[in-house]
């Protein structure tokens, strides 16, 4: 029986043709900023929410839009343990600042594929294929 994937909800914010990641403190890898949902919270409701806290700034909801999702091996996690990230782009108001359990931020250009958690690394790919990053 395969297990359930871990459900998460990541924003893509692309400048510079750099990819907006986040680490978190004790961790080795990058990941895109976002997290799991509470309760029965929406995509929206959840991913608002993530940023803010993460992040400290507002996503504009009306700007959300779908990005695609994709599956992956879970960083850190054993052998079949599946990551499925849903991803959104939308504008946001205020300044980018690492908070809560957030330790630093950055615009990832392809180059830091590898650091990048193993289930990121596909929508990088993705990013790169239509040519958005370099």
């Amino acid at each position: 029986m395969a297990k359930p994937a871990i459900d998460k909800l990541a924003w893509i914010e692309i400048q510079d043709r750099k990819v907006l990641v986040t680490r978190t403190r004790g961790k080795d890898a990058w990941y895109m900023p976002g997290g799991k949902r509470q309760g029965d919270e929406s995509d929206q409701a959840a991913l608002l929410r993530e940023i803010q806290e993460e992040l400290s700034v507002a996503l504009d909801l009306r700007s959300l839009a779908h990005y695609g999702t994709f599956e992956g091996q879970a960083h850190g996690q054993p052998p079949g343990t599946i990551a499925r990230l849903t991803c959104y782009t939308g504008t946001y108001k205020g300044t980018l600042s690492p908070s809560n359990e957030i330790e630093e931020i950055n615009y990832a250009p392809y180059s830091m594929r590898p650091q990048i958690g193993r289930a990121g690394q596909l929508v990088f790919d993705n990013l790169k294929a239509k040519n958005l990053i370099d």
